[in-house]
């Protein structure tokens, strides 16, 4: 039988692939559905499934403080903006180079934890996100030629969810996920509705509108099973599976797009993850010493 750990780094690496595949239909959704429109149909679908699950669960019932309120309209702008410079990137570069940047995320996360949320991060975290950094630089390459305004975009893109993370991070513990989640899809949507009004319109026909529904689908498939796998298993033991993501976008990008990063991006990649995998380490490392009382003159880090 199954431990508890075991079943939660299955579910995050299930919900990994269902990110991965909702980002890889919606690569191929774009020569055939304007960028918007498209946003328009994905939000319309994860906004009724999510708002749904979110209406049994109860979670619309929970009144929000005014501090919560800006904290979750915060983040909802901040996802928003992630959303349109992660297709920019993701529709004119390899989608393993693209989610090989992202990877990066926990590095800045608690980079932006340390700078601004005052959390103390020590000397090897930040010799850490030093290192992963260079994986970025590895992947992006600005100066071997390599580099474009789709690379910046998703950079911006990493800012974004940044900004994201951290504004969840201040969002009170009696906020319902699945709330935020909802607020996120319907936000996604208004946008994409917002910017389809300068677009030809484009009925969905017999291969478009499956497509849709599959991004839809897939994408709300792999926030429950995240949402799931971190209640089910040890935080610290399944978040490093959030890394398989990389591996599912490096098979469906070669599966659907014939695509392969040459090996100067692969060494970045194993960097950014090597380094990302170091800091949970060493945050799980921390959190036991403060559990503990962390010995007089020690730096946690």
């Amino acid at each position: 039988m199954l431990s508890d750990n075991a079943r939660g780094a299955i579910l995050m690496m299930t919900g990994m692939a269902a990110y991965t595949l909702s980002d890889s239909v919606m690569k191929l959704l774009g020569p055939s559905m304007p960028m918007f429109q498209t946003l328009a149909w994905r939000g319309l679908g994860v906004t009724l499934i999510l708002g749904l699950i979110a209406w049994r669960a109860g979670a619309f019932r929970v009144r929000l403080g005014r501090r919560d309120r800006w904290l979750v309209v915060g983040r909802t702008l901040a996802d928003t903006g992630s959303v349109w410079f992660f297709l920019q990137a993701l529709y004119h570069m390899p989608i393993a180079n693209l989610t090989a940047i992202l990877q990066s995320l926990p590095l800045t996360v608690t980079l932006g934890a340390a700078l601004f949320l005052r959390e103390p991060v020590g000397w090897r975290r930040l010799a850490a996100i030093s290192v992963g950094f260079l994986g970025v630089l590895l992947v992006v390459r600005p100066q071997a030629g390599a580099f474009d305004i789709h690379a910046l975009y998703a950079l911006i893109c990493v800012a974004f969810v940044t900004t994201r993370e951290l504004l969840t991070r201040r969002v009170s513990r009696a906020v319902p996920s699945l709330l935020i989640a909802w607020a996120n899809g319907a936000a996604v949507m208004v946008f994409g509705l917002i910017g389809a009004a300068g677009e030809d319109f484009v009925t969905p026909d017999a291969t478009t509108a499956p497509l849709l529904v599959a991004t839809s689908v897939a994408i709300v498939a792999g926030y429950l099973m995240a949402v799931m796998a971190v209640r089910t298993g040890e935080l610290g033991f399944v978040t490093p599976f959030r890394y398989a993501g990389l591996v599912w976008a490096l098979v469906l990008g070669f599966v659907l797009f014939a695509e392969w990063p040459d090996p100067v991006t692969l060494l970045g990649a194993g960097l950014i993850v090597a380094t990302g995998l170091f800091t949970f380490y060493r945050e799980r490392v921390t959190s036991r010493r403060q559990r503990r009382g962390t010995p007089t003159g020690r730096v946690p880090g």
